[in-house]
């Protein structure tokens, strides 16, 4: 299985959890992702970043109401799927997903090689349509994946400022000190504080990546 392939099986996949049998779903996992983020306008630059960033954590992170599990962990339960060879290859490699907070250190001929700031380990991505763009300045959180022995991006992707790294850094520590700390519920809350930062340009960044949050934003 190729990249685009792997991408097509993905699409089909949230195209059935978001279809209207899962209506009230859809409806209430928006709610819980863009709430207090500010609306989400189809004209603004990065509308798409935010959909694609919907869908992973719809599909890949959160449990449905009706299953307690995730539309990945559900999903080869459903006959109506009707899932292919490659469907099923892809689910299993959705399965490898690590999301995380990551560095960049260096392009690599067509490779992008990162630095996972949870495990502290780095990791050579191979994806040539992401080698530009990235800036050493800001951390970001994504999704990478394992297929045929390489490790390629998903298609989301949330950029910090420079200005945040010190909050990253010490939220991040927290959590290597304490297993009970939930990674996907920093990664959603800094994800949120990133569309404040979008949505408050005229407030300093500090007054947003804080837990003080004194400003009541």
């Amino acid at each position: 299985m190729n990249y685009e392939t792997f991408l097509a099986s993905l699409q089909k996949l949230i195209g059935h959890y978001t279809s209207e049998e899962f209506k009230q779903e859809l409806t209430d996992a928006k709610k819980e992702f863009f709430d207090n983020t500010g609306s989400l306008d189809v004209n603004k630059p990065y509308f798409n970043l935010r959909m694609h960033q919907f869908y992973e954590w719809y599909f890949l992170t959160r449990p449905m109401k009706s299953y307690m599990k995730t539309p990945l962990v559900v999903c080869d339960q459903h006959r109506n799927l009707r899932l292919t060879e490659d469907d099923l290859f892809a689910i299993q490699v959705l399965k490898t997903n690590q999301h995380s907070f990551f560095e960049f250190i260096k392009t690599k001929n067509e490779n992008i090689l990162v630095k996972d700031l949870f495990a502290g380990n780095k990791i050579e991505v191979f994806q040539s349509d992401f080698v530009f763009g990235f800036d050493q300045k800001e951390y970001f959180q994504a999704r990478i994946v394992e297929m045929n022995k390489k490790y390629y991006f998903l298609k989301s992707f949330c950029f910090h400022p420079e200005s945040a790294q010190k909050f990253i850094l010490e939220q991040i520590k927290l959590h290597q000190k304490n297993a009970d700390l939930n990674r996907e519920d920093l990664l959603l809350r800094l994800n949120k504080m990133r569309y404040k930062f979008e949505q408050y340009k005229h407030v300093k960044p500090e007054l947003i990546y804080t837990n003080d949050n004194k400003l009541g934003l």
